[in-house]
């Protein structure tokens, strides 16, 4: 079952681009990963679901209901902003129990839990706490209710590497119990490890979706020719990097073909391999890539 449904989503603000007829679709318990640069639009369509900004045109639905009526589904959805902000003077314990009220919840062991794990002194003010340590607050926050949701908007800046890897196991487990991840990031890395499914975001218009199998693999290969600085016009490349001794290219097709091309060459030696998401990433924003 889909759980998180777009129709030709669009919105603009003024003149300014946000979304643009993005068509999405999210299954029930994916870990689904949104990719997209600063100002891709990953924010818009987020705030769009929650029912904070209003569409231009289009349509979504999360969990069967459209989004006029997302306050019936709000309290099944754990919200983690790119940016955290608090009220300053409140102690790090007393802004998590008011989070939870908010919620109508008793959140107090499950909120114990998750300090414990990411490492958040709880008896500190808010102004007195890092980036890192605002995150986690976020994090607890969105997390001690047990959603059935989780929009995670850029989550895991200013973390440190131990945080991040306590951090996703937290969602990992979530996700064994039947919770929806939607993780939007510009990190490639975090996304080709962590999620089963990701959507590429250009310019506020989707360029592709599939499995991070897709994504990365299928039959696109990074191939990389030493010997030689130029690439024949019958190669269909893409992606193409000169290096000091050869060229490194995404190729797509029929691998035989481009063997019998490339014994046409005076190369020295040729690899081949799976290409990383992050190179994929950059076929699609490439200038005058569509």
């Amino acid at each position: 079952m889909a759980i998180i449904e777009t129709r030709d989503l669009t919105k603009y603000y003024g003149k300014a681009r946000g979304i643009t007829e993005l068509n999405l679709k999210v299954e029930e318990g994916e870990f689904f990963g949104f990719i997209g640069p600063n100002g891709a639009g990953k924010s818009t369509l987020i705030r769009t679901l929650l029912g904070l900004i209003k569409p231009t045109s289009g349509e979504a639905k999360v969990m069967g209901k459209p989004l006029s009526l997302s306050r019936e589904y709000l309290e099944e959805i754990g919200y983690l902003p790119s940016e955290t902000t608090f009220y300053g003077d409140m102690k790090v314990s007393e802004l998590i129990s008011y989070s939870a009220k908010l919620r109508k919840k008793d959140c107090e062991k499950e909120a114990k839990a998750l300090c414990e794990r990411l490492e958040l002194d709880t008896k500190k003010r808010i102004d007195q706490l890092s980036l890192g340590n605002r995150k986690k607050v976020g994090i607890v926050c969105a997390m001690q209710g047990n959603p059935q949701i989780y929009l995670m908007d850029e989550p895991t800046s200013g973390l440190d590497p131990l945080i991040q890897k306590e951090f996703f196991d937290l969602l990992h487990e979530r996700q064994k119990e039947g919770a929806t991840i939607f993780f939007s990031s510009h990190v490639l890395s975090e996304v080709q490890h962590n999620c089963t499914r990701a959507a590429i975001i250009r310019e506020g218009r989707l360029v592709a979706e599939g499995s991070i199998q897709s994504l990365s693999g299928s039959n696109t290969k990074n191939i990389t020719l030493h010997g030689i600085n130029y690439i024949p016009d019958d190669i269909s490349a893409k992606s193409v990097v000169k290096m000091q001794d050869g060229i490194s290219f995404l190729y797509q097709g029929d691998i035989r073909q481009l063997l019998s091309k490339v014994s046409m060459l005076p190369i020295t030696d040729m690899t081949i391999n799976e290409p990383e998401l992050e190179d994929v990433f950059m076929h699609y924003y490439e200038k005058g890539d569509e």
